[in-house]
């Protein structure tokens, strides 16, 4: 298996999915810019959106999009139990998955990052956030994981909680959804993919 990321974009999830699974895939890093592989190849070809994350399955199939990486990680390794096997629990689990990329990933970080968007787009995007971090911290109260156990939802929006620091948003309004970042921030294979990811950010 390899994974094709950027360091510190949305394609952390999956590399943190794959370390609470355990796996050992080959990580190719992506210069987004130039839409080529560390190794030289041209991405395009590998994704025609120019995005991360992708993953080269053991078989050679080619998939994309973060909810869809994610839960094939999760699938191809069931014994780490990164996703419910029950039908209620999938969808629950798509549910949040389809939560953390349309209401948060797109709709509030995307333009906060992105320095092109318009002043009018950021304030949009910081309008929208407040409202969203409330639906999170409400479900966060008295529970540890988005659901009853760590997921790849959780790998998720632990990629996409990283990105607060970097555009001045804390969480002190939304005391469950604070400890709940904490709490992932602390467990083994999140650090270990943060740490590592922070270095190749710094050094690019």
């Amino acid at each position: 298996m390899e994974l094709f990321y950027s360091p510190l974009a949305c394609s952390l999830a999956s590399r943190i999915a794959l370390y609470e699974a355990g796996a050992q895939p080959t990580f190719t890093a992506v210069d987004l810019e130039a839409k080529r592989t560390r190794t030289g190849e041209d991405y395009l070809a590998i994704n025609p959106m120019g995005q991360v994350p992708a993953i080269r399955t053991d078989s050679g199939e080619t998939l994309t999009e973060n909810p869809v990486v994610l839960q094939y990680v999760a699938d191809r390794h069931p014994d780490a139990h990164l996703a419910p096997t029950d039908p209620v629990g999938r969808a629950r689990l798509q549910q949040w998955l389809s939560f953390v990329g349309t209401e948060l990933h797109k709709l509030v970080f995307s333009p906060l990052l992105d320095p092109a968007a318009p002043e009018d787009a950021k304030r949009y995007a910081r309008a929208k956030a407040g409202p969203r971090f409330a639906v999170l911290d409400r479900h966060l109260a008295g529970r540890d994981y988005l659901l009853d156990r760590f997921s790849v939802a959780d790998a998720y929006l632990a990629a996409i909680l990283n990105w607060a620091s970097f555009v001045k948003i804390d969480f002190d309004e939304w005391p469950a959804l604070k400890a709940y970042r904490d709490r992932l921030m602390a467990r083994p294979a999140v650090a270990k993919a943060l740490a590592e990811e922070y270095e190749q950010y710094k050094a690019a």
